[in-house]
């Protein structure tokens, strides 16, 4: 299996490729902003074709890009449902007068084919199967994202938890409350060897962080 992860630009944001292997169909995970060169370059560099963008929640480093990567490609964008009116309002749900500049631009906008993802679930896409687990929180319609590997069971845990800590739960439509919740029921049960990719910072393990994370030791 093949996953190149980099940085946004701003914000720190990790935006994900994953796919089969080099020229086969990939994902992209979480577009923030001013990740298109990159993007465009691990594309090129592994031959790869996309043909879906997944979101693990709506907020705008997380979503910045993901119009001109759905429009360029002509492909679909993946959001649970609670989440999918950030598309097109990002300033509301991270406490922001409506027409703020964020970057430069004041466009946003759903792309044309906007699928909304399962509570729980499987989405197969380009050859692999994502499964989709909700996991409110840090958003209303934050969700991870599971996938089995040759080797290793991967995460990609978006804010919901990071090596060290967990995503803020301060923002219009978050909850401290389900963020312990989503912790508790969706992250400890998880093998000790799932390797977490989260949405900022460097990977980590379900392991680890179960040892050392204070917001799971509090749970446990």
């Amino acid at each position: 299996m093949l996953i190149a992860g980099f940085p946004s630009e701003a914000t720190a944001t990790n935006c994900y490729v994953v796919a089969p292997g080099d020229g086969e169909q990939c994902v992209v995970i979480d577009p923030g902003i001013g990740v298109t060169g990159q993007l465009d370059e691990v594309i090129a560099e592994h031959r790869l074709h996309p043909v879906a963008v997944l979101l693990t929640h709506g907020h705008f480093d997380h979503t910045f890009s993901v119009l001109p990567v759905c429009q360029a490609r002509d492909v679909p964008a993946y959001i649970h449902p609670r989440d999918r009116p950030q598309l097109a309002d990002p300033w509301t749900w991270v406490g922001m007068p409506k027409g703020t500049p964020l970057f430069g631009t004041l466009t946003f906008a759903e792309p044309d084919d906007v699928r909304e993802l399962p509570t729980t679930g499987t989405v197969p896409l380009a050859g692999l199967d994502f499964a989709v687990t909700h996991a409110p929180g840090h958003s209303a319609g934050s969700v991870v994202f599971g996938l089995s590997g040759a080797d290793e069971a991967l995460l990609f845990s978006g804010d919901v938890l990071f090596a060290g800590s967990i995503g803020r739960t301060d923002l219009p439509g978050a909850s401290m409350a389900d963020m312990e919740r989503s912790l508790r029921d969706v992250i400890l049960p998880m093998a000790d060897g799932t390797v977490v990719l989260p949405g900022h910072g460097p990977q980590t393990t379900v392991e680890r962080e179960r040892a050392t994370n204070p917001f799971l030791l509090d749970l446990l």
